[in-house]
Formats: C-alpha cells, structure tokens, sequence
C-alpha cells in the first residue's frame, strides 16, 4: 500500500506542514493543480463572496489495478483517516 498526499502549495510550504504534522507518508506538490485537474478536484469556492477556482479536500482510494475504487469528496480532517482504513480493508477482501 503507497500513501501520498498532494497539494498545490510549493515545496517550502509542503516541507514546514510535513514536519509540523509529522506526517508518515511523502507529500507531492502541484501548483499548477495539473494533478488535481485530472482528478476533478479542482473546483469552484466562494470565499468573501468572491469565487474563485480552488482545491477540493478530498480522497481517492486506487486500486491494485491502477483504478479508482472510491472517492471522498468535501473531507473533513476529523475521523476520516479511520474511514479510508476501513475501506482499505475492504478493498483487500
């Protein structure tokens, strides 16, 4: 099982959250949300009432078959790593 996290900042600022989380898996960058296009997250965020295109949190669990198995959309941080878990185990059966 490979986890990797992806995010449109830049390195410095990956580097600083990796080592503030103290996170067990590497992180990718993508700022010009080449990655988070192909996946659809990229989407549109109304913030101040202003739109704007932003990235959507979200998970995508892919199989052994280089497939996508399941998506999370809109994640919140709080119990959603013990979710993907359960679906992980799932996907193993």
């Amino acid at each position: 099982m490979v986890i990797l996290g992806l995010s449109p900042d830049r390195t410095r600022e990956q580097k600083r959250f990796h080592l503030k989380y103290d996170l067990p898996f590497d992180l990718l960058c993508d700022p010009e949300k080449k990655v988070a296009k192909a996946y659809g997250a990229v989407k549109e965020k109304i913030m101040y009432g202003n739109a704007f295109l932003g990235v959507e949190r979200c998970t995508f669990l892919i199989d052994s078959h280089q497939k996508v198995a399941v998506v999370y959309p809109k994640v919140k941080a709080d119990g959603h790593a013990k979710q993907v878990l359960a679906e992980l185990k799932n996907l193993r059966k």
